[in-house]
């Protein structure tokens, strides 16, 4: 039987791909920390959904690409082509088509909203912020060493699809959506 310890990290370090060793404090560790945190939210979303649910396909796609992001961001941009996981050129582009038939069955936004609801609201919020603080993770990198656009637009549109399906969520289970103001720029516009 193998064991699942192998000591390696029992001084701080831990390796990326390519067999560099970096500490865990590491910005590029923190970094996949959070995306890991996002997978680990969207499985527990799509175990609140039924099996034929019209969202666990894409769901499972996510959770499919994160680990091709997290793959590529434990990779330095100098080895990054000898990393054999690719993400399609289409990423961003299909996440928006989603992020529009699902918001064409929402009410127009106009207002800050309290994350809650319903518990798939609420887990649908969670992923979002998640995405959010995987984002800004993945930008303190990008200072340091490049991470590709496409990874960067994809956690950024993430959260606002977490942030729709929300909506959507309350919307189809009768829930009103609490409010808590309305978005500045639009008082502006009055």
């Amino acid at each position: 039987m193998n064991r699942i310890y192998t000591g390696t990290g029992d001084k701080g370090t831990t390796a990326i791909h390519g067999g560099v060793r970096v500490p865990k404090t590491d910005v590029r560790i923190e970094a996949n920390g959070c995306i890991d945190e996002l997978n680990v939210a969207v499985g527990f979303i799509r175990t609140s959904l039924r099996p034929d649910h019209e969202w666990q396909h894409l769901l499972r796609g996510i959770q499919l690409n994160l680990m091709t992001v997290m793959s590529l961001v434990a990779t330095r941009s100098d080895m990054r082509e000898s990393n054999p996981n690719k993400l399609p050129d289409d990423l961003v582009d299909a996440l928006e088509g989603c992020i529009d038939r699902i918001n064409k069955r929402c009410t127009s936004a106009d207002s800050f909203i309290l994350p809650g609801g319903t518990p798939l609201a609420s887990a649908l919020h969670q992923a979002r912020v998640g995405a959010r603080k995987a984002e800004r993770w993945l930008w303190r990198l990008h200072e340091l060493d490049s991470v590709p656009d496409l990874i960067l637009i994809y956690l950024n549109r993430l959260s606002d699809l977490f942030f729709i399906m929300a909506r959507h969520e309350l919307h189809q289970d009768g829930c009103k959506e609490e409010i808590w103001r309305e978005f500045g720029y639009k008082r502006k516009l009055k």
